[in-house]
């Protein structure tokens, strides 16, 4: 694949130097306005964009990619306000775009554990449910977008659970999302359900970004040739 990374970031470092050790070749890097307007030119040519860029940028540049008719592996966190009307664009005018709050095998699947887990736990009200999550101080978004898919997800299989807040919850509707941030950590999410007597808890440990931008890539691949909107579900469906 020609690959174009905008936003070259801790994360569009990670996933340049998997491609290339996958044999992709990189055409350019989108990091200002000026680089979108130098290589255009470039990005004309390529197959697919990985965006990875901040907040207040994401929508401009999933817009100039479609523009460009060009493919968008998203990875970018903290705009779900406006995601509904990215889908809306991408799927009226047949674009292409793949979103994950997390691109990692292992964090898909613990998605899927949390949603089994919740289901279990929501016939047993004595539990009570607490997620945390640690990262980088670098992080913008708080909570992450991984803690808040582990969190909807639990709001939409436990009826004790109204809403999620960023702090320890007062409410026994509330469902508590910490958040820590400490140097040098690529990401931690830990679920647990305490009652008076036991603990369940399961947990997630990202040891470095490969498993994000590996992840990312194997979706990248998977995305060539389809029009849509789509998530790290549908391609895991696919592979079943």
């Amino acid at each position: 694949m020609k690959i174009a990374i905008i936003g070259f970031g801790k994360m569009g470092q990670a996933i340049e130097k998997i491609a290339l050790q996958n044999h992709h070749t990189i055409i350019a890097k989108i990091d200002s306005d000026k680089d979108w307007d130098e290589k255009l030119p470039q990005l004309k040519s390529t197959d697919m964009a990985f965006e990875f860029s901040t907040p207040d940028s994401v929508v401009s540049n999933i817009t100039k990619c479609f523009q460009l008719n060009l493919p968008v592996v998203c990875g970018t966190t903290g705009w779900d306000d406006r995601l509904p009307e990215v889908i809306k664009i991408c799927r009226d005018n047949n674009h292409t775009l793949l979103k994950s709050a997390n691109f990692s095998i292992g964090v898909n699947v613990f998605f899927k554990l949390n949603q089994y887990l919740a289901t279990l736990m929501n016939r047993f009200p004595q539990f009570d449910a607490l997620l945390e999550e640690t990262h980088h101080t670098t992080k913008l978004d708080k909570p992450s977008g991984t803690a808040l898919q582990l969190a909807n997800d639990i709001l939409h299989r436990l009826d004790a659970k109204n809403n999620w807040v960023n702090e320890p919850s007062k409410n026994k509707a509330g469902l508590s999302v910490i958040s820590h941030r400490v140097a040098g950590v690529s990401g931690i999410h830990s679920l647990k359900y305490e009652s008076d007597i036991e603990i369940i808890e399961i947990k997630h440990t990202a040891k470095s970004r490969e498993g994000f931008a590996g992840g990312a890539l194997m979706a990248a691949e998977w995305l060539l040739g389809r029009k849509g909107y789509f998530t790290m579900d549908d391609l895991l469906t696919d592979m079943n």
